[in-house]
């Protein structure tokens, strides 16, 4: 039974209702996500993950990705980056932006991120990753986590040895993804490689991460590594009510139609008009997915140039 795992825990001093938390997503748990994932209350969500340089020379496009409302609470905020002078500052900023948690990411796979040694690239540096982290966890109050990939590759499993050391410096939690750099988003993750990290902690809070779409992955995560809470990621696009799922044994799931228009008034309310219509063009696909009516959706979106048409569109996709 999933509902023996489900938990209320605390990070730090930061007392959570669940230990299943919904990950920050890069160009997808924006605000107007984030609404919608609050409307059913994980432990904990995140902001997307933002650029320590970016934060550091006030990038306005970087404090709006940290936008939130008071009913968000507690909620966590991502740096990535590899300057340890840099990261005490950045911290700072998040703490004295009200966050309640920050997270170091020391997962992210792509080119662009890890060129300068920053998200998984830190795998591959553990002392840089110890400066870095370290520069985080002494600069503020409020609780520092880390999240983390498997390691780089197969040839070089590192995350049980950065839990330990993450615990060592004061860290408070450790996000473990069950692949490594090398596999991005290909194959399984592997959840022998977050069990490693549950039997290498001593006190330190261990959430497992990877491939958790439903009530029985998430039992699956819990039954073979033992861990915390879970992390659940892409399972959260067009799911924003997964939290409930994992956490009843039965659950009327909302409809998608509906979820999606109701997502849409969020993003209406928070972009303006052109960003609106590229936003909506990305989010009907993670609500409607599976549905035979996505084709025709896209194609109306592909073509709208207005609000009005949108609407016009989401209108007749609840007619059908």
């Amino acid at each position: 039974m999933i509902k023996k795992f489900i938990k209320p825990v605390k990070i730090g001093k930061v007392a959570l209702r669940s230990n299943v938390i919904y990950s920050p997503l890069a160009g997808c748990s924006d605000f107007s996500f984030r609404q919608m994932a609050n409307l059913y209350r994980p432990g904990l969500f995140f902001c997307e993950m933002v650029k320590i340089d970016a934060l550091v020379r006030h990038d306005a496009s970087s404090y709006r990705i940290l936008d939130y409302s008071h009913d968000m609470h507690p909620i966590g905020a991502q740096l990535c980056g590899s300057n340890p002078k840099s990261a005490k500052v950045a911290a700072q900023i998040v703490e004295d932006l009200g966050f309640d948690i920050l997270d170091f990411n020391c997962g992210c796979p792509v080119d662009k991120v890890t060129k300068d040694g920053s998200g998984s690239g830190m795998l591959k540096n553990l002392d840089r990753l110890a400066s870095v982290l370290s520069a985080m966890i002494n600069a503020v109050q409020i609780p520092v986590t880390i999240k983390v990939r498997a390691g780089w590759d197969d040839d070089a499993i590192t995350a049980p040895q950065i839990t330990k050391l993450a615990e060592e410096l004061g860290a408070k939690a450790v996000f473990v993804h069950g692949r490594t750099r090398e596999q991005r988003y290909r194959g399984l993750a592997n959840r022998d490689h977050i069990k490693a990290c549950v039997d290498a902690k001593k006190d330190i809070l261990v959430f497992g991460n990877g491939d958790i779409f439903c009530n029985e992955s998430a039992q699956d995560m819990f039954t073979r590594t033992n861990c915390d809470g879970i992390l659940v990621s892409r399972g959260t696009l067009g799911n924003p009510a997964l939290v409930k799922e994992i956490e009843e044994n039965s659950f009327d799931q909302p409809n998608p139609h509906k979820l999606l228009k109701q997502h849409f008034n969020f993003i209406k309310n928070y972009h303006n008009e052109e960003l609106v219509i590229i936003e909506m063009r990305k989010t009907s696909t993670w609500y409607l997915k599976s549905s035979a009516k996505i084709k025709t959706l896209r194609e109306k979106l592909n073509k709208a140039k207005s609000l009005k048409a949108v609407e016009e569109a989401l209108e007749a996709l609840e007619g059908d």
